[in-house]
């Protein structure tokens, strides 16, 4: 390490040779609102035994460096209150927008703006330098480099759009890292202004160039908004090219963008593959939905649709409009299933679906979209002939596959039997039988082969069970996984010709009456039309609270229309604690009147 002497005004912070008044300068680096502090940190001390802190500023940076902790803070607070002190500064480009924006309303003016300063306008050149003052320095976060080094890359995928074969993956990525770094989204936009802005005698000489910037100007208009005052000024910008570009592909651009502002809220996903190929083209893009009974409906969605809409377009296709009951849409794999919030973009559940399915290429059962009943508000008044019946019919057995529905092992094989009846008609030998996990709970079959819990053996001395459990330990256990596999196979074939049997009896049973038949055995449930929710609850620990209290606990609440989930939360802890009261009573002794207050 070199040593040097330095000093703090209230422009500069300038380096000497030594602490004399007539020391050399070595060095000047002008303090402007654009500089910034890098403060001290515990990783550089480690390595080097120094504090170290630095100072950004145009074009270099100062790292100091002590051994005391105090002054290295001392200097960083001090130079970032000469720092903070400045006047923010402002690009050319943020003055010429203002001054834009002053004369909107004299065309004449404005055009004159746009003559005399070609930052404003299309360009082949390259950028050195953002548009938008950014902060110097190497602050980087997510895997980026600093801000104003991505506002530079930006404008350099801008210019390789133009004569990219495939634009959709530099679209993508372009899309991504704005919304990874929210400042640079003004920067891509007034970037992008640009190189749609053409003066009057160039606008159909420059129409073909520009057009790969209109389509991803229309896709950022569909995946986030910019600040208030770049959003003025690209309003003003799209009517503008309305009233001078001769170019009706371009004016149509305009148009849907203009109204693409108007619907916006930002996206949690980039646009996929599909969605940017709709908003190349303009065009809504195809959502395929599916819903009980093996159905499917596909309809047109744009990039704004929420899922409250869909739920609403599909309930009027299917007559359901008028119905008591809730509906919403779900994300379904396999068993795995999870509802779509009401406000949720469906663009971007359609995203998420896509990124899942290149994570897992193999997967036999993609993610869909999947329309059922939300919640059941009158289950007696719904018809037997309709598709809601249908919906009640389906979903409850689903409950019953998923063990949600209480019943016995009888009624369990008289509903397996009427699902058959229902799915297959009479039975026949050569019938095409589903598996025995689509008709009965996994877990019913696994209680079946679980043998009943024995008497625990007396403990034998340390050191043989140390030797018999590092010996036989791996070997027992396969040898028990093994038995049990054996048991679940033969309880699997008891069960099935359990069914098979009842299934016999059923014949004669139309659809219709066995899906009556199922109905009528699970509104023997008290439960039955109550809405079940799978409840992951956490109870924190905080200040003195007890230890027990931090443990997780996975509850599973059955939620009607007269109990609310608060109230039921609260019952539960208040039960809860009562017994653990009454445990550590029996434990400790007679409970105190403190405690069991």
């Amino acid at each position: 390490q070199r040593r040097f002497w330095f000093t703090l005004s209230s422009d500069s912070l300038d380096c000497y040779s030594g602490p004399e008044r007539d020391s050399s300068r070595l060095g000047t680096l002008v303090l402007t609102s654009l500089c910034s502090v890098l403060w001290p940190d515990k990783h550089t001390y480690k390595q080097t035994g120094y504090w170290s802190l630095t100072v950004y500023g145009r074009k270099h940076c100062y790292k100091l460096f002590t051994k005391h902790f105090n002054e290295a803070v001392h200097w960083a607070c001090a130079v970032q209150k000469v720092i903070d002190s400045k006047a923010p500064m402002e690009t050319p480009t943020q003055l010429l927008i203002r001054d834009i924006e002053e004369n909107k309303f004299n065309p004449e003016v404005v055009e004159h703006i746009y003559q005399h300063n070609p930052i404003l306008t299309y360009t082949q050149s390259p950028l050195y330098a953002p548009l938008l003052p950014f902060p110097y320095g190497n602050m980087s976060s997510k895997g980026y480099i600093s801000v104003r080094e991505e506002a530079v890359r930006l404008f350099q995928c801008l210019q390789q759009l133009e004569s990219a074969r495939e634009p959709i993956p530099l679209i993508q990525g372009v899309l991504q890292t704005c919304l990874d770094l929210r400042p640079l989204r003004d920067e891509l936009y007034c970037q992008v202004i640009k190189q749609t802005s053409v003066l009057q005698t160039q606008t159909q000489m420059q129409a073909g160039q520009t057009l790969r910037y209109w389509q991803l100007l229309t896709c950022m208009s569909c995946t986030f908004l910019p600040s208030s005052s770049v959003l003025r000024y690209l309003r003003f910008h799209l009517k503008r090219v309305q009233s001078v570009c001769v170019d009706s592909e371009v004016e149509s651009y305009a148009s849907f963008i203009t109204h693409a502002l108007e619907k916006t809220r930002c996206r949690e996903c980039v646009p996929s593959w599909e969605e940017i190929q709709g908003l190349m083209a303009r065009q809504e893009m195809l959502c395929t939905v599916y819903y009980p009974g093996s159905g499917s409906c596909t309809l047109g969605i744009s990039s704004h649709t929420t899922a409250n809409e869909v739920v609403r377009k599909i309930a009027e296709r299917l007559g359901l409009q008028d119905s008591c009951n809730t509906f919403a849409l779900f994300e379904q794999k396999s068993c795995c299933e999870r509802p779509v919030a009401g406000t949720t973009i469906i663009a971007d559940v359609i995203t998420r679906f896509e990124n899942l399915s290149a994570k897992e290429p193999a997967s036999d059962s993609p993610w869909r979209l999947y329309f059922k009943l939300y919640c059941l508000l009158d289950t007696d008044s719904i018809s037997a002939d309709s598709i809601e019946y249908l919906f009640l019919y389906e979903q409850c057995h689903e409950m019953v596959v998923r063990g949600q529905l209480p019943v016995c092992e009888d009624d369990l094989l008289s509903l397996a039997a009427l699902r058959l009846q229902a799915l297959l008609g009479d039975y026949s030998p050569l019938a095409p039988c589903p598996p025995l996990e689509q008709l009965v709970p996994a877990q019913a079959l696994e209680a079946r082969a679980l043998p009943p819990p024995a008497e625990p053996p007396a403990c034998p001395s340390f050191a043989p069970a140390l030797l018999t459990g590092a010996l036989w330990g791996p070997k027992r256990r396969e040898e028990q996984d093994r038995r049990l596999r054996e048991r679940v196979r033969e309880e699997a074939s008891v069960l099935t010709a359990g069914v098979l049997e009842r299934w016999k009896v059923l014949a004669g049973y139309g659809r219709a009456d066995s899906m009556a038949a199922y109905l009528a055995i699970a509104r023997q449930w008290s439960g039955f039309g109550c809405t079940l929710y799978e409840v992951d609850f956490y109870i924190v620990s905080g200040g003195g609270d007890p230890a027990f209290l931090t443990a997780p606990l996975s509850l599973s609440f059955s939620l009607s229309l007269s109990l609310s989930l608060s109230f039921l939360l609260s019952l539960y802890l208040s039960l809860s604690f009562l017994l653990i009261c009454w445990q550590l009573g029996a434990f400790f002794g007679n409970p105190s009147p403190e405690l069991w207050q």
